[in-house]
């Protein structure tokens, strides 16, 4: 039998920061912060009385497909997250379990390294 989740929906943002002459890009210089402090105003704005967190993290190993964003308990990642598209997750995600397919990864988007 599993336990319950501490959090109804657990957001991880990655704000990972690589070197300016990295093969690579990164999420945190693709503006990785400013999603979590935007994540985190949507989601302490509606007051919900589910517990909802948003979080940096690390690496979430996407990065050509970055800024991403993974919901758990969910599973879903999503790539190229801009500013303006946080209302659109908060709302249709979080608030009514429906994954916004326009920005979703799925297992065939990580390209070989």
């Amino acid at each position: 039998m599993s336990k319950p989740s501490i959090y109804h929906k657990h957001l991880f943002i990655c704000t990972n920061q690589r070197p300016a002459n990295a093969p690579r890009p990164s999420c945190g210089e693709a503006h990785g912060l400013e999603l979590v402090v935007a994540f985190k105003k949507a989601i302490n704005d509606l007051k919900l009385q589910v517990p909802i967190r948003a979080q940096k993290s690390g690496c979430l190993d996407l990065c050509e497909q970055g800024p991403t964003v993974v919901v758990y308990p969910d599973g879903v990642f999503y790539g190229n997250v801009q500013l303006s598209d946080v209302e659109e997750i908060v709302q249709e995600h979080i608030l009514n379990d429906r994954p916004v397919e326009r920005l979703r990864l799925h297992e065939h988007s990580k390209k070989a390294q």
